[in-house]
């Protein structure tokens, strides 16, 4: 990426990492959250899923709000991390937070459609031979949604990838330090000249993006010929 100046390609690493972490703390939440959603029975269900949208429907910059009042030098949370040496607010941190937040909803509802494809007389068959939940989850349930698994997951990196809003609201946009790609292309569309840095960014941006959808498509279809399979 040579075509990429020093503090684009300084945006680029900082969201790669941001992005990872991002999917990789949240991928294992957001599979419990799922396998309750489409086999649970339970009050609250629809409350939960709820919260779990959430993010889907507020404005990022509401989102990010919520998160600074939460994890911010002054709030309750934020101050508890702080005392352990962790912190969130105006740190790269808290950017991988606020894109698995952003990026939650979209992992659970992947997941979560893998999952309810799954005929539940195949979980039942395998316990009534004496199998514990645990056993079947991962020996049945598990490689049967395995491609919505990793579709959640490229979605969930994807999602976080593009984050703004929540980001740039939580912990600003500080070059080296919190500024992603999105956050970069905003910075530079503010200056004089920066429009064909901004544009490569976008560039990336974009293949990025549909990468992501393309890879996710094929997982889905994947998913559905093996479910079918069975």
């Amino acid at each position: 990426m040579t075509w990429l100046g020093p503090e684009e390609w300084q945006a680029v690493a900082l969201s790669l990492k941001v992005s990872a972490w991002a999917t990789a703390l949240s991928l294992p939440l957001a599979l419990l959250v799922a396998h309750a959603l489409a086999r649970g029975r339970f009050v609250g269900k629809a409350l939960l899923n709820g919260l779990v949208h959430l993010p889907l429907i507020l404005p990022p910059v509401v989102t990010g709000y919520l998160l600074l009042l939460s994890f911010g030098p002054t709030g309750t949370l934020g101050q508890a991390l702080a005392s352990v040496g962790l912190t969130l607010a105006f740190h790269w941190t808290g950017a991988a937070l606020a894109a698995a937040v952003m990026g939650f909803p979209l992992m659970v509802r992947a997941i979560r459609l893998s999952i309810e494809a799954v005929d539940p007389k195949l979980e039942q068959a395998a316990a009534t031979l004496g199998a514990s939940r645990l056993w079947v989850f991962a020996t049945v349930t598990l490689p049967l949604i395995l491609p919505g698994l990793i579709a959640g997951a490229i979605l969930g990196f994807a999602k976080a990838m593009g984050e703004f809003g929540a980001t740039i609201t939580f912990v600003s946009n500080i070059p080296g330090q919190t500024q992603t790609v999105p956050s970069a292309i905003y910075a530079f569309l503010q200056v004089p000249g920066g429009e064909s840095a901004a544009a490569r960014l976008v560039m990336i941006s974009v293949a990025l993006a549909l990468g992501a959808l393309l890879a996710s498509e094929a997982l889905a279809r994947r998913a559905a010929r093996r479910v079918a399979g069975t």
